[in-house]
C-alpha cells in the first residue's frame, strides 16, 4: 500500500469543503508535496485540473491566466458546479502572486466554485508575494522533512538508521550503497535546491560562496562556528554580512539554520556565534560522514549525529509549533538546545555517551528559570520517545 503522510487527511478535507481560501502546500524539495496532492486527487471525487510551472518561461506571467481560463472553460462545457485547480511549482513564474490574486478575486466576484491549491518550496512560497499580495486569502499546510515515525512506517528504517541517513524518502532504498546514496543527496537534492530554488530566484551575488557556506555549515551541524572563522575556510571572497544573509535564506528553505544564543537581551542574541544546524541529518552525513558502520561505533562521532538529529527535529516543528530554537553557552557551561515561546522556555540537554553531564543545565535553570529542564537520551527521555513528541506540548 502506498504510504500517505499525516497531512493527507487535512488536504483531502479542504478539497471537499466549500471554497473559501487558497490552499498552499509548502515544504522543501523531495518531501512528497506532488506525491501527496496526487494521492488526494485520486481519492477526491471532484473534477480537477493539474498544471506544473516547472519548465515554463519565468517571464511568461500570462501562463497562469491561460491555465486558469482553461479550467474555467472545462467547468462550463462540462457543466461542473465546482472543481479543483492545482498549480505545482508556481513560484517559478515571476509576479505569480499578483496574477493569482487577480484571477482568484475574479472567481470570487463571479461566485465560481473553483478551489485553488498551490504547491511550492517553503522559502519561495512564503516570501513577499504570499504574505502581502495574497494576505488574508490563503491557508498554509506545511510539509517538512520526514520524521522517524514516517521513515519507520514507510521504509522500515531503525532509529539509528534515521539518525544517520535522515528523512529523505527518495534515498531510503540506497542506504546500503553509501557512494550512490551520497551522490543522490548531493546531485538530486542539494544541487537543484540551491541552484534552482535559491540562486535562480533570489539575489545571490556570489553563488559559489553560498554553496561553500552550505557545505561547511552542514559539516558543522550541532557545532558553534563564528562567521568570521567560517570566512577563513571559504575560498570565495565575501564578508560576514553576506554570509549571514545567505545563512538566513538557507534557513528559510528548511535546509540549514544558524541558531542564536539564548539571552534576555535581543542584541546579545543577534551578535552571538551561530550554532549550525541542518534540518535533515542526511545533509550532515553527506558532507561529513564516512560510513554508517564506522561512525556508529565511535561514541564521540555518534554523539554528534544524535545531537544534530535532535536539533533538526526541533527546527522542523518550530513553524507549526509556534516556538523558536536557541542554544545557551556561558564560558564552559552550555545547554544544547533551548526552546522558547511567548516568554516560556524549555532547556534540553542531549546525552548519548559522547560526554557526561556538565553544569550547564543547573546554571541555566538558576539564571533563567525555564518551565522544564530535560535530558534527552541516557538517564532521561529515550530518543525514540522524544522523536515522537510534539514539542509545543511541552511548553
Amino acid at each position: 500500500m502506498e504510504y500517505k503522510r499525516p497531512q493527507f487527511s487535512a488536504v483531502l478535507e479542504r478539497m471537499n469543503e466549500p471554497r473559501k481560501f487558497i490552499q498552499v502546500l509548502a515544504g522543501p524539495r523531495q518531501v512528497g508535496k506532488s506525491t501527496l496532492i496526487d494521492q488526494v486527487l485520486e481519492e477526491c471525487t471532484l473534477p480537477h485540473y493539474l498544471y506544473n510551472a516547472d519548465g515554463v518561461d519565468e517571464n511568461d506571467t500570462d501562463w497562469i491566466r491561460r491555465v486558469w481560463e482553461s479550467a474555467r472553460t472545462q467547468m462550463d462545457t462540462k457543466q461542473q458546479t465546482e472543481a479543483i485547480l492545482v498549480i505545482d511549482e508556481i513560484q517559478k513564474i515571476k509576479r505569480w502572486s499578483d496574477i493569482v490574486k487577480r484571477e482568484w478575486d475574479a472567481d470570487t466576484r463571479n461566485r465560481r466554485q473553483l478551489k485553488l491549491f498551490l504547491l511550492g518550496s517553503s522559502r519561495l512560497m512564503l516570501r513577499k508575494g504570499l504574505t502581502e499580495s495574497l494576505a488574508g486569502r490563503f491557508e498554509l499546510i506545511r510539509l517538512g522533512h520526514w520524521t522517524l515515525q514516517e521513515m519507520e512506517d514507510a521504509f522500515g528504517l531503525t532509529l539509528d538508521e534515521w539518525i544517520y541517513y535522515g528523512g529523505y524518502p527518495g534515498s531510503a532504498s540506497l542506504i546500503k550503497d553509501m557512494r550512490r546514496w551520497r551522490k543522490y543527496i548531493k546531485e538530486s537534492l542539494v544541487a537543484p535546491a540551491i541552484e534552482k530554488d535559491i540562486i535562480m530566484t533570489s539575489n545571490i551575488y556570489k553563488p559559489a560562496l553560498m554553496k561553500q557556506l552550505f557545505e561547511l555549515g552542514c559539516s558543522y551541524s550541532a557545532e558553534l562556528l563564528s562567521l568570521t572563522k567560517a570566512l577563513g575556510q571559504l575560498q570565495d571572497a565575501g564578508n560576514v554580512t553576506t554570509l549571514s544573509s545567505y545563512l538566513n535564506i538557507l534557513n528559510q528553505c528548511n535546509l540549514l539554520g544558524g541558531l542564536q544564543k539564548y539571552a534576555n537581551d535581543d542584541a546579545r542574541r543577534y551578535q552571538s556565534v551561530p550554532k549550525f544546524q541542518v534540518y535533515n541529518n542526511a545533509l550532515l552525513t553527506a558532507y561529513r560522514g564516512t560510513t554508517y558502520d564506522k561512525d556508529r561505533i565511535d561514541p564521540q562521532i555518534w554523539g554528534r549525529w544524535v545531537e544534530s538529529a535532535v536539533g533538526g527535529y526541533l527546527l522542523g516543528g518550530a513553524e507549526d509549533g509556534g516556538y523558536k530554537v536557541y542554544y545557551w553557552r556561558e564560558r564552559s557551561d552550555e545547554v544544547d538546545y533551548i526552546v522558547a515561546s511567548q516568554g516560556t522556555a524549555i532547556a534540553l540537554e542531549v546525552k548519548s555517551g559522547r560526554r557526561g553531564m556538565n553544569s550547564g543545565l543547573p546554571k541555566f535553570c538558576e539564571n533563567f528559570h525555564p518551565k522544564r529542564a530535560l535530558v534527552i537520551g541516557t538517564d532521561g527521555i529515550q530518543f525514540k520517545e522524544f522523536f515522537q513528541m510534539k514539542i509545543e506540548d511541552l511548553l
